[in-house]
């Protein structure tokens, strides 16, 4: 299966739903998945199933877009419309799109195991946020 289509515009948080602000090192939109990266002040930048651990370690889900230098809002809890179709009961990860949503049964040798979250509504995600850090052989 492709990655989920993100529908940036229906990327929305709910009153549950935790946040984190940073600044973004690369240009994003509502919906990708972020990590914060050390080596360059912990700016947000894409995150990466399958460039390395440190880019596969999801801190959150970006819920507005913008260009490098700019804030953005992650949500990194809780739960979301994270803007597509979700699957009642279904496990979402990363994928090995930069920034990008894939179902559970896409993940693939080499890629670093990043469980984003798991579908409690056709339009609402429950955040899990949880990765081993290991790449699957």
């Amino acid at each position: 299966m492709p990655d989920v289509i993100v529908t940036a515009t229906n990327v929305v948080p709910d009153s549950g739903t935790q946040t984190l602000d940073a600044i973004l090192g690369a240009a994003v939109t509502a919906g990708q998945t972020l990590y914060l990266d050390a080596a360059d002040a912990g700016k947000a930048k894409l995150a990466d199933a399958n460039a390395s651990a440190a880019t596969a370690a999801v801190r959150g889900i970006a819920l507005n877009g913008g260009a490098i230098g700019q804030p953005v809002k992650l949500a990194i809890g809780g739960t979301l419309n994270p803007g597509f179709a979700v699957g009642v009961g279904s496990v979402y990860v990363l994928s090995a799109t930069p920034g990008g949503i894939a179902p559970v049964a896409d993940l693939a040798v080499g890629w670093f195991t990043h469980v984003l979250g798991i579908g409690v509504t056709a339009s609402q995600l429950k955040l899990v946020m949880q990765g081993g850090g290991v790449a699957i052989p």
